[in-house]
């Protein structure tokens, strides 16, 4: 890793492109992304880094289209045969498999399976070879859902970690009129911000451990790892970057794009977010917040207010909590400079009122699921994360019929918190409920220590990920449509996702299987 300390601040945030389309009739419009090799300057003081982009852009560009127009994009992967970075070649059939392959999942999004980018649809460059589930290089995404912040990433079986943390990563938009009569920031002062960490080599190159820090003299060289945090934060592919402001109102659309690291992002000043979206789009109401937690693939909408701080500088920050080492300098993640003057009266407003969301409890509910998330050793005694004790290959037992309401509940019997992730559905988040884990290892007995809780105020909207607390039961109702087909939930910190903590589902269509 690096041995020099690299300036904070330094480089003013680039704001990723928008992406244009090939061609669009009344129909439907159709894109072109190509998945390149290139290198880009991560930071002033550090040589370019060797990096894999859509567009050969870092991250990826920003796909902003409307509600109800659909698109057709064709995700062409023009990436070397070899990786670089180092593959753990001994689970999922790997050594048999090419060393580079790419299948892009448009998170968050409610696609037919066949565009959902399922792990084993994956293709090599120019779809010289494909994975047992590939259909076709050319994705339809409806986008008839709600306004929202979604955003797309490889999803390759077995090498997701390894894929996302070289730079195939962006953020994609719907909007929706509602948005459009509310007065939110816009234009110019509504700003993404794409967040993860990285660790480099002098030279400038990636750096990502080929073991991990403790290996057994048995284990393979690479091995994968449970986890993985850098050492510097990047945002919008700059490392420490700050941005300048005019004294008024932002929106910034957060997306935590980290392989492992969850964040509390707090600002310098003391001052509020104003948080109006999470995953699904809009909220019912504003959550005022000091301190936003943000899971791996989370995404908050949130608005700051700079018209009191003319002329300061507010670091955004990430607390570390009170047993962080001291060397760690990931408690810092970008900089606001309120430098500009204001360009324009501020008419944006923060609503407090947002939206209707009804309550899926009214529906009838036809399936409760009890998950555990659990921890295991494989046969050579290297940590495995499972979803209910099954791996990736053993059968799928989640089933829900097409239009039927389910709750699921996750049981984490872990130590740490899982970000969970359904695919083609947004779910509302219910309740937590904590649990004696020190009982539960001792006598496998679930022993509650406390009430049902209410979700956060910045939940209470729609929600494809959540967070899933050790020792607690988390639990999410969803209705599962509207397309019936093969497709996957699984823990979003991607070391765990690619071995073993992905499960299959298939959602069955009724009037098809009787």
């Amino acid at each position: 890793m690096l041995n020099k300390k690299l300036k904070k601040f330094v480089d003013a945030l680039p704001i990723p492109k928008t992406l244009k389309p090939v061609h669009k009739d009344k129909n439907e419009a159709y894109y072109e992304v190509q998945m390149r090799e290139f290198r880009h300057k991560m930071h002033r003081d550090l040589r370019p880094t060797r990096l894999w982009g859509y567009n050969g852009q870092f991250p990826g560009p920003v796909i902003d289209v409307n509600h109800g127009e659909p698109i057709q994009l064709k995700w062409e992967n023009k990436l070397p045969d070899k990786h670089i970075l180092p593959i753990d070649k001994s689970f999922h059939h790997l050594d048999k498999l090419p060393e580079v392959r790419t299948v892009t999942h448009l998170h968050g999004s409610e696609t037919k399976p066949e565009s959902d980018g399922y792990p084993e649809a994956w293709y090599t460059r120019d779809f010289r070879k494909t994975g047992p589930e590939f259909k076709t290089g050319v994705y339809h995404y409806p986008n008839s859902q709600r306004g929202a912040t979604l955003w797309y990433h490889d999803h390759a079986m077995g090498i997701t970690r390894l894929n996302v943390y070289a730079g195939l990563a962006g953020m994609y938009i719907i909007r929706d009129e509602q948005e459009r009569f509310m007065k939110l920031p816009s234009g110019d002062y509504e700003i993404p911000l794409i967040i993860m960490d990285r660790s480099f080599h002098d030279n400038g190159d990636l750096f990502y451990p080929s073991q991990p820090d403790d290996p057994q003299e048995n284990w393979p060289n690479p091995s994968i790892r449970p986890f993985f945090n850098g050492e510097t934060n990047v945002v919008n592919g700059k490392i420490w970057p700050y941005l300048e402001v005019e004294p008024r109102k932002y929106r910034f659309r957060i997306l935590n794009a980290a392989n492992t690291r969850a964040y509390q992002l707090y600002l310098d000043s003391g001052q509020s977010f104003y948080q109006i979206g999470s995953d699904g789009g809009l909220i019912q109401k504003t959550a005022k917040l000091d301190n936003l937690a943000i899971e791996s693939a989370e995404r908050f909408d949130v608005i700051i207010d700079f018209s009191d701080h003319e002329g300061e500088t507010i670091p955004l920050k990430n607390n570390l909590g009170p047993d962080a080492d001291p060397e760690d300098e990931t408690d810092d993640v970008m900089q606001f400079n309120v430098s500009l003057p204001l360009s324009s009266e501020d008419r944006s407003r923060i609503p407090r009122n947002l939206t209707r969301i009804p309550s899926l409890r009214q529906n009838n509910i036809q399936r409760i699921r009890n998950l555990k998330l659990v921890g295991s050793t494989d046969s050579l005694g290297r940590p495995l994360l499972l979803l209910n004790n099954k791996k990736w290959v053993d059968p799928v037992t989640e089933t829900p019929k097409l239009g039927s309401t389910e709750v699921w509940s996750f049981i984490n019997v872990t130590n740490f918190t899982h970000p969970i992730h359904i695919h083609l559905i947004q779910f509302q988040v219910l309740d937590r409920q904590p649990f004696d884990l020190d009982r539960y290892n001792k006598d496998g007995n679930i022993m509650f220590t406390g009430p049902q809780e209410p979700p956060k105020a910045n939940e209470k909207g729609w929600k494809d990920t959540v967070a899933a607390p050790a020792g607690q039961f988390t639990r999410v109702i969803a209705k599962f449509g509207p397309f019936p087909g093969d497709y996957v939930w699984h823990c979003h910190i991607l070391e765990h996702e690619d071995y073993d903590m992905m499960r299959p589902m298939s959602v069955i269509d009724r009037d098809r299987r009787g």
